[in-house]
């Protein structure tokens, strides 16, 4: 047996146990979650260190080493995150429709959980509570399987949701951890069908398409970024240097970071003038076309076609000048990963054809990217974005970490 198949048997043991768990006792377990977590701050940001020491000796880019760190505020902010969840109704059981038929079978649809989650992600730690909490909330078992870089950090906080969950009256193996980090144990999990119920990959390009793939078991497809944001002719520019400096700079390691501005050719010398003395401020570096580089001189870098496909998840960004709004909807939908894209722009003309024409889980007017995301969308902590189209799609929360049962009742009717 390997060491996937045994987490597999302890998840399916604990998924019916958490399946059929009442509200009251899952928000309990996420009640001490939090108190867990508050009371061991000091042993997280320790853990976190050692993490963060070996990612400076492997030279970690800072961006990267911004999405591995905890410091107390964080630590934080995953407590409340865990709480705010208590808050959420429970989707677990919750009747979307029903109907009676001619014959008298009285039909109806519930949601309920979708059994055993793995989750193969990279970097954050924060991820390590969120998908934890959120798949116990959401009444299923979940196996862990974060990146190396994590490896000190995750280890010390499903400890610590382990014996959380387990003084609330749960079992532990609701959540567990896989601690062998190697490819193997990643390959593993993505043909673990006779356990895993669905997979969720969530990181850079390389993991989802590693996992896309490879995998067996379903895969719910997540995260790639290629965000863009389009400064129309009729934008406020004060307005659209405001929005790509926080859509690139405010935590430029994230999905829902902006990677490419496009700007209409006739206000392209004010904003790119602008917008790069905001830039200069992050020392972002400008990979443009040719019109950019004649605006904007020799700082900037030749933009190739590789760059306007890239998600840099760093303090890089490319700028393209266009002729218009078509020209800037085919760019974005040659080179989009579907997850926000985003038009400035003063024409209710120009901000209806964008949504319309846009292929995205979140099309954005006048409003920076760095929105996507479960709590700025109301729907507490998320598990991913999700940028398919089956099943979910966007900041995926509680009621998409569900699947549906149809429940019918008969008086002997036969067919």
């Amino acid at each position: 047996m390997s060491y996937i198949e045994d987490l597999g048997i302890k998840a399916k043991a604990a998924k019916e146990s958490i399946a059929t768990a009442p509200t009251n006792l899952k928000n309990a377990a996420l009640i001490s979650i939090a108190d867990e977590l508050l009371a061991s701050i000091k042993s997280i940001i320790n853990a976190n260190s050692d993490d963060l020491n070996n990612a400076r000796t492997n030279g970690m880019s800072q961006s990267m080493q911004d999405r591995l760190m905890l410091d107390e505020k964080r630590i934080r902010n995953m407590a409340n995150a865990v709480m705010a969840l208590t808050k959420l109704d429970d989707p677990v059981g919750v009747i979307d429709s029903g109907t009676v038929r001619p014959n008298g079978l009285k039909i109806v649809k519930t949601r309920v959980p979708l059994g055993v989650v793995g989750i193969i992600f990279e970097s954050r730690p924060n991820v390590t509570v969120d998908s934890g909490a959120l798949c116990l909330k959401a009444g299923n078992a979940v196996i862990l399987r974060g990146g190396k870089e994590a490896i000190n950090s995750n280890i010390c906080l499903v400890n610590i949701m382990r014996t959380a969950i387990e003084k609330a009256g749960l079992s532990p193996d609701c959540i567990q951890l896989v601690e062998d980090v190697s490819r193997e144990t990643a390959t593993l999990m993505m043909k673990c069908n006779e356990y895993i119920d669905v997979l969720i990959p969530r990181g850079g390009a390389g993991l989802i398409k590693a996992v896309i793939e490879n995998a067996t078991v379903p895969v719910i497809e997540t995260g790639t970024g290629n965000c863009h944001i389009y400064v129309d002719s009729s934008a406020d520019i004060k307005m659209a240097v405001d929005i790509v400096d926080n859509a690139k700079t405010s935590r430029p390691s994230v999905c829902n970071a902006a990677e490419t501005c496009l700007v209409h050719k006739d206000i392209a010398e004010e904003f790119l003038y602008k917008l790069k003395r905001r830039l200069d401020q992050h020392n972002v570096e400008i990979r443009g076309c040719n019109i950019t580089k004649m605006i904007l001189g020799d700082e900037v870098v030749a933009a190739t076609e590789k760059d306007y496909a890239t998600e840099f998840l760093d303090y890089i960004i490319s700028i393209k000048v266009v002729d218009d709004i078509a020209e800037a909807i085919g760019h974005i939908q040659k080179y989009t990963t579907g997850h926000s894209e985003c038009i400035v722009t003063s024409s209710l003309l120009s901000a209806e054809e964008f949504q319309k024409r846009i292929d995205a889980a979140a099309v954005y007017v006048n409003a920076s990217t760095r929105f996507t995301d479960g709590e700025e969308f109301g729907l507490g902590a998320e598990i991913g974005i999700s940028t398919q189209k089956l099943h979910a799609r966007g900041p995926m929360g509680l009621r998409e970490l569900t699947s549906i049962k149809y429940l019918i009742n008969g008086n002997g009717q036969i067919r």
